[in-house]
């Protein structure tokens, strides 16, 4: 992709046998009285995952010699046993709720925050924003526990593939991390859009590979690269830019959304059948959402087709923009400093039919994946963040070179509700994690 960025046990039968009768009792005792109970549903018909919760999940902060976070949780989680409730909960279905203790981190924590998301460095007069919890439902949503996620993922890789916003969650991962260890920059180029980080102890590694269109594109507009340039868009060829790096990768989490609204010519089998706002004659006029929902069936079939991967791959849905006031380029801002509520805001309009196309994609991909025994799974958070009109940087953020900045209504403070989207990833992990369990307790039964 050259587009420019804008960042934005073998043996005989017996000796089977006879280890079946002492290893089954066994890991039944360990099932029972250490490992945390969920529901683990591989529906065909749903991708939302439904687990039952655990109090007593809690994050691990070491000072670092470094100014300390706002919240210092309690550490209890090797010392305190975990409680599990005998309900099932949506764990994306919830509201907003104060949390006056604060976040997990500061700007001042050892980790990488882009000066673009760093709303506390540049100045954000107000604090609110980071003292707000996803609350499900029917459930309470764990505190991020750094240890757990490091356990859960020791000796795997794990790729964010996608635009600025997958690599927004990736620091925030790093940062919600660095409460129990720090890692290694081991990249293979300078460009920080293509980062690797090493935790050495536990053999874990992040990437980032940036994607923002997932599929092939090439600038297109004789006057050269812009914000609304025209792009051609291949939407039949995978960005080699991910994915001649992605077969040997153990966890997958993929997004794109906000560079669909620009101007395209799409290609497929390398001639042209239609444009987006391309303003040209002789060629069908198709939507974003064309592009879009072949973007991202080109990137789930090829992950599919990939002879050796067998990872499990994650579409972490459609993250909403906030503009107010007009529109991104035109004086729009996002100045509000509460949450909605639910009762305040729905998806609806370009915002619900951008989330219907990447679930319905997902889902295709997901049946797919069973007759090879992949696994496609969705971090839904585009309703949770739909009520965040307050977590975007707006003007305190800080653009590399520029000594003035655009509203930045796009991506997320950090810290802020951003690091949410971590907190449920690690209860997918886990469910993850059990279902290889009770898998494995289901071959010894």
């Amino acid at each position: 992709m050259k587009v420019k960025s804008i960042e934005f046990p073998s043996g005989k039968s017996t000796a089977l046998n006879s280890s079946k009768k002492v290893v089954l009792p066994i890991l039944t005792l360990i099932f029972l009285t250490t490992i945390p109970l969920y529901l683990y549903k591989d529906s065909p018909n749903s991708t939302l995952p439904r687990v039952e919760i655990i109090n007593g999940s809690v994050p691990l902060f070491q000072k670092n010699n470094l100014p300390s976070p706002l919240h210092f949780a309690q550490n209890t989680s090797n010392d305190s046993k975990r409680v599990t409730l005998d309900y099932k909960c949506d764990i994306f279905k919830g509201s907003w709720v104060p949390y006056p203790r604060g976040p997990y981190y500061t700007n001042e924590t050892k980790c990488v925050i882009d000066d673009r998301q760093n709303c506390m460095k540049f100045g954000r007069p107000d604090t609110e924003f980071m003292k707000w919890r996803w609350k499900p439902d029917e459930c309470d949503l764990p505190l991020f526990d750094a240890i757990e996620f490091l356990e859960l993922v020791r000796g795997k890789t794990l790729a964010f593939v996608g635009d600025s916003l997958g690599r927004n969650q990736m620091q925030s991962l790093t940062c919600l991390l660095a409460s129990a260890a720090y890692p290694v920059d081991v990249s293979y180029v300078d460009d920080t859009k293509f980062r690797r980080w090493l935790y050495t102890n536990y053999n874990f590694t992040i990437a980032a590979l940036w994607s923002p269109l997932l599929v092939g594109a090439r600038d297109a507009d004789p006057n050269g690269y812009s914000l609304n340039s025209l792009i051609n868009l291949y939407l039949d060829e995978a960005d080699e830019a991910w994915a001649s790096q992605i077969e040997n990768v153990d966890i997958v989490i993929i997004a794109a959304g906000q560079w669909f609204f620009r101007p395209f010519v799409y290609y497929e089998n390398g001639k042209v059948v239609g444009c987006h706002i391309c303003h040209k004659r002789n060629i069908t006029d198709l939507t974003r959402y064309y592009g879009y929902r072949m973007a991202f069936r080109t990137a789930f079939r090829t992950l599919l087709r990939l002879q050796n991967f067998k990872g499990l791959t994650i579409l972490r849905t459609y993250s909403p923009s906030h503009f107010e006031n007009g529109e991104w380029n035109k004086g729009g801002n996002c100045v509000r400093t509460r949450p909605f509520t639910k009762e305040e805001v729905k998806l609806d309009e370009y915002e619900l039919e951008t989330y219907l196309t990447q679930v319905e994609e997902l889902r295709a991909a997901e049946m797919e994946g069973r007759k090879r025994g992949l696994k496609f799974r969705m971090l839904d958070t585009t309703k949770a963040m739909l009520m965040r009109p307050d977590g975007h940087p707006n003007h305190y953020g800080h653009w590399p070179h520029e000594s003035e900045t655009m509203a930045d209504c796009v991506h997320w403070c950090m810290p802020g509700p951003i690091d949410t989207w971590n907190e449920l990833l690690l209860q997918m992990l886990k469910m993850e994690d059990q279902g290889a369990i009770e898998g494995k307790l289901q071959k010894y039964a």
